[in-house]
């Protein structure tokens, strides 16, 4: 990131701190998404998952945490990129989606965590219109510092397309 970014490293120096949100940057196939900091429960290393029968490749399993079922997904495949093997940085982001009382947890492997940014709502741009090739559907806004784009993704849209969610509204 450039010297004179708004863009800024939660406990570094920066004005109006209070003024903005927290997002949770990790990387993806040399690319920077974001979730809101007050979704994430937890960051976990990569452990093998229980797999369950008949579900998308990108479901990588589930895992018990702390007494939940908690299924787990590859973001890369769920996101059409090229499958990688897992190596000590790739980690596992558990997030909390849905509405209270409805809450439930899912966790996203990605290849690294980055850092922890603070952003200005006027900084934050909606996601522009491409052709109907380019989904889109999980990104709900971008936040750019002139060198770098954060791709914030829309967790509520990922949790409603999640095999786990077809199963809870078919229930």
């Amino acid at each position: 990131m450039s010297e004179n970014t708004n863009l800024s490293l939660l406990g570094q120096d920066h004005e109006d701190d209070n003024q903005g949100s927290q997002y949770l940057t990790f990387m993806l196939d040399d690319e920077c998404y974001g979730v809101s900091i007050l979704q994430v429960q937890e960051i976990r290393g990569w452990e093998t998952t229980t797999r369950v029968p008949n579900t998308p490749r990108h479901l990588k399993g589930v895992v018990n945490l702390r007494g939940n079922i908690v299924p787990v997904y590859d973001l890369r495949l769920w996101f059409g990129m090229p499958r990688v093997e897992y190596g000590k940085e790739t980690v596992v982001i558990i997030v909390r989606v849905g509405e209270e009382g409805g809450e439930r947890s899912m966790g996203m492997v990605v290849d690294a965590v980055s850092d922890v940014l603070v952003v200005k709502d006027e900084q934050i741009a909606d996601t522009p219109s491409f052709s109907a090739a380019v989904p889109t559907e999980y990104i709900k806004s971008l936040v750019s510092d002139g060198e770098a784009m954060v791709m914030l993704l829309d967790l509520e849209a990922l949790a409603s397309e999640s095999p786990a969610a077809e199963g809870e509204s078919a229930a």
